[in-house]
């Protein structure tokens, strides 16, 4: 199982904050603020250690918002954005993002601000959300002059910090009922030429779709006719999730609308009785039976068995592909059963099925044991 992002995030981070914020705050007791930031930190989580660690700096730096945050900031300012790991670098401003969103909702003009300078080290896109909540207007038209920023993180930021479902942070629920602010900010940013900022607007546009299905099929179409190849990949990574689901509209957006007419053959899941910790191998074939080419999607996906017998399926996504006439396309996927943080293995049958342009087929079954 793979490690805790929490044990990569551990007390070299409040003791270098507590060095950062001293060199530039003559005041600043690191040691009391040590003492504080340690109290209770092994036993939170990667996000909670975030809200611990700015709680602190609020009882240590000025007792004025604005004088505290310029403290912070100018420690952000006079230090390269380096530290903890390579992986989990970015992380150490964490806590900053965390004392704007805690404390500086009162505070528009300076928490923006800092926002606009964090979000190039970090991101702010969970710490703009709760302005979102309070002064809503305000901050989309703020973030609608950030969609032409010269920086890609702060135009990321339009689009990562405004996604209705946005995961560990808080929903936005104005934005599940009525997402028609958020896509007119995506509307500008639809062609951004970073590919980090693109895929942040399909993201985004993939949370509308879990909500609003047809809005994001009517949306795909929209962005379509006469799109680059960057636009379309845009348009299909947003509509993955909705093409897993057997989406008739997204399927169709995406030319696979039409049932294939197809046989599936030389069907294998090996082994037929495996263990928690090993793997399966699905095979199959795929044949064109007409005499026209056709242009086919071909996923499969595994009734997993959950800890109270019941089961839910799992998309993996395999190939398209245009058969001619007659052809023959053979897949293969291997797929491990070891323990995952974001699955827990549970014994019993699990189905497999094929799915051509959305339409399921049985593939077979495997036993899953204890390991």
């Amino acid at each position: 199982m793979a490690e805790p992002l929490k044990n990569q995030y551990g007390t070299e981070v409040p003791e270098r904050l507590a060095r950062e914020v001293g060199a530039v705050a003559s005041g600043f007791d690191r040691k009391a603020f040590l003492r504080d930031a340690l109290a209770g930190y092994d036993a939170l989580d990667l996000m909670a250690r975030g809200g611990h660690l700015a709680r602190a700096l609020r009882r240590h730096l000025p007792a004025d918002y604005e004088a505290a945050l310029e403290v912070l900031l100018a420690s952000v300012q006079a230090t390269p954005a380096t530290g903890v790991n390579t992986a989990m670098a970015p992380f150490f401003y964490l806590p900053h993002t965390c004392f704007v969103a805690a404390f500086g909702l009162g505070h528009f003009e300076a928490s923006m601000r800092a926002q606009h300078l964090l979000t190039q080290r970090f991101t702010a896109e969970f710490s703009i959300r709760p302005f979102l909540q309070r002064h809503t207007q305000a901050t989309l038209d703020r973030l609608a002059q950030w969609a032409t920023d010269p920086s890609h993180h702060v135009r990321r930021l339009v689009s990562e910090g405004t996604r209705p479902r946005l995961p560990w942070g808080q929903r936005l629920r104005v934005f599940q009922q009525d997402p028609a602010p958020v896509l007119a900010l995506l509307e500008r940013l639809k062609d951004d030429p970073v590919l980090y900022v693109r895929r942040s607007v399909a993201n985004n546009l993939n949370d509308i779709g879990k909500d609003h299905p047809q809005l994001l099929v009517d949306t795909a179409r929209r962005w379509l006719p006469g799109a680059s190849a960057e636009r379309r990949w845009l348009v299909e990574h947003a509509l993955r999730f909705a093409v897993k689901r057997g989406d008739a509209g997204a399927l169709d957006v995406l030319g696979f609308g039409a049932r294939a007419q197809v046989a599936v053959a030389m069907a294998r899941v090996e082994p037929p009785v495996a263990r928690v910790g090993g793997a399966v191998t699905v095979a199959f074939e795929v044949h064109n039976t007409q005499s026209h080419a056709q242009d086919v999607l071909v996923d499969f996906r595994i009734h997993y068995v959950k800890a109270n017998g019941q089961t839910a399926p799992k998309v993996f996504k395999l190939k398209t592909a245009a058969l001619a006439p007659g052809a023959v396309l053979a897949l293969r996927k291997r797929v491990s059963l070891a323990p995952m943080t974001t699955r827990v293995h549970h014994p019993g049958t699990h189905r497999v099925e094929v799915l051509v342009n959305g339409v399921a087929q049985p593939l077979g079954s495997f036993e899953l044991l204890p390991g």
